[in-house]
């Protein structure tokens, strides 16, 4: 058999898997909007954990950091170190409050919902605020997603773009809109498990083709000595290495407001399990991060020793390397790695989207025209898959042409849903006095403020990501205009303590 034939195989095999735990999922969803968006509360922290990371990462830990480390060295890792550190700070004080919080909160199984009542807004306009925000950016996120897929085909194996992107859309889709959330959670975690064998693999056996790990460093020593220096070429502090780092760290910022990730911590068994996953979760990253970087290293090292073979593009550094070093048919299952990395984030972008879809937006019309108690479970359900399917298509639609704008919304959306989401999240949190028109105001300022300053090309905003800028003025905002419009609530403050006792991981 042929190469492409081996690496074929491997692919199919991991499709199948998919749709045999999507269906394996709908065979365990019951019949109730909780259960197909939530997973009935009911996520062990492995799976917890390993789904958030999977459904986190995409494509750009096991393509876009080795690629980025690869050209500009170790000063590019900072992404990663502000991401892990991110990701446990989110998990060991987020976690556990969200959890208890969103259950207390009338069981919200939405962060727009969980808004909604927490804060007593009886406007509604919160909650179809942050529901259209998600809507929009979402279905943006998920088209990028499936233009990467495309691409993904048509550089490996040659396929047409509109074929590979059709293909991963159907079978995400499909086993989405049956498996709903627990689907998604639990095709994450055979995802998440793919990339980590990947990402441990690809560079143990790389620095054994290369030498070992002392030829490796000498030879990327040689080539250029700032390549190993997390303060790159330069080697010393400069308000230029500066501004890159703390922009660089400044990601961990975005895990606050990710609706997709923090989704995993509102469906857990208990506040208690946040500690547990926090461990895995973690550790899954940093070992997973640092495959990634060491990938980097020991390409830059094997490819210089071996002129001619050079990736043509340095985003392939890691494809590359598994397809010369290991078995076609292995080789295809590390391509498959990098299409769950792909595949995961689709899946629970698109849950997420559909949930804010008929939960936060149709559910509220439907109120508003009297007829909610004519629909049961049963329908609210199919209404949920009928919204995956809907995101799903203008998605496709989207990405038959891809065009730089959608994959630059995947840079500015980060930042986008960090800047709006995370404040308020923190600040329902662990704030009692935090108003609806206070979060409200906050929300649409630090998203209009990530959005202008992305925009705008200045050299400060060149050097600044718009994260810290949007998350800063969404905090004051959120304070100032709370503390003139704040009312005491007898209930909210009751609530509000219980949840915070319930949190304790003891």
């Amino acid at each position: 058999m042929t190469e492409t034939t081996f690496r074929t195989i491997a692919i199919v095999l991991y499709f199948v898997g998919m749709l045999a735990i999507g269906w394996f999922a709908y065979r365990r969803t019951k019949n109730n909007l909780g259960d197909y968006m939530l997973a009935g509360r009911g996520l062990r922290p492995s799976v917890a954990a390993l789904s958030a990371g999977a459904s986190d990462m995409s494509g750009w830990l096991l393509m876009g950091l080795p690629g980025a480390i690869y050209v500009s060295g170790l000063i590019e890792a900072w992404i990663a170190i502000g991401l892990t550190i991110g990701a446990w700070v989110n998990w060991k004080l987020v976690a556990p409050r969200l959890r208890a919080f969103t259950e207390k909160a009338g069981d919200s199984i939405t962060i727009p919902s969980f808004f909604e009542q927490r804060l007593k807004d009886r406007t509604r306009l919160l909650r179809i605020v942050c529901g259209v925000i998600i809507l929009v950016f979402f279905t943006f996120y998920v088209s990028s997603g499936m233009v990467a897929a495309g691409k993904f085909f048509e550089s490996s194996f040659g396929l047409n773009y509109l074929g590979g992107m059709l293909l991963v859309a159907a079978i995400t889709m499909l086993y989405t809109l049956f498996g709903g959330f627990l689907g998604a959670t639990l095709t994450d975690v055979a995802q998440g498990l793919l990339m980590f064998a990947a990402l441990v693999a690809v560079p143990i056996v790389a620095v054994i083709n290369a030498g070992g790990p002392a030829t490796v460093i000498r030879n990327v020593s040689e080539i250029d000595p700032g390549l190993l220096s997390l303060l790159g070429s330069d080697g010393f502090w400069t308000f230029a290495t500066i501004t890159s780092i703390v922009s660089a760290l400044a990601w961990g910022l975005g895990y606050f407001g990710q609706p997709h990730i923090i989704v995993r911590f509102m469906a857990l068994r208990a506040p208690a399990d946040a500690t547990v996953a926090r461990r895995i979760g973690v550790g899954w990253m940093g070992i997973s991060a640092l495959g990634a970087v060491a990938t980097a290293i020991v390409g830059i090292s094997y490819f210089s020793q071996h002129a001619g073979m050079e990736p043509a593009d340095p985003e392939t550094v890691f494809l590359d390397l598994a397809q010369i070093l290991f078995h076609p048919f292995i080789a295809g299952l590390v391509l498959a790695a990098v299409l769950a990395a792909i595949m995961s984030t689709i899946s629970s972008q698109l849950v997420v989207t559909s949930s804010a879809l008929i939960e936060d937006l149709f559910k509220i019309v439907a109120l508003r025209a009297g007829s909610t108690r004519t629909l049961h479970d049963k329908t609210y359900v199919l209404l949920g898959r009928l919204g995956v399917l809907v995101v799903a298509i203008i998605a496709v639609v989207l990405a038959i042409s891809p065009s730089n704008s959608i994959l630059d919304l995947v840079a500015f959306a980060w930042a986008g849903f960090g800047a709006s989401f995370g404040p308020i999240v923190l600040l329902t949190l662990f704030w009692k006095r935090l108003s609806n028109w206070g979060a409200l105001f906050g929300l649409l300022s630090g998203a209009i403020v990530a959005f202008v300053w992305g925009q705008v090309s200045t050299p400060l905003t060149d050097a600044i990501y718009e994260i810290i800028p949007g998350f800063a003025i969404n905090l004051i905002v959120a304070v100032v205009v709370s503390k003139l419009t704040y009312k005491h609530d007898e209930e909210s403050d009751r609530e509000f303590d219980e949840s915070v006792e319930l949190s304790r991981v003891k």
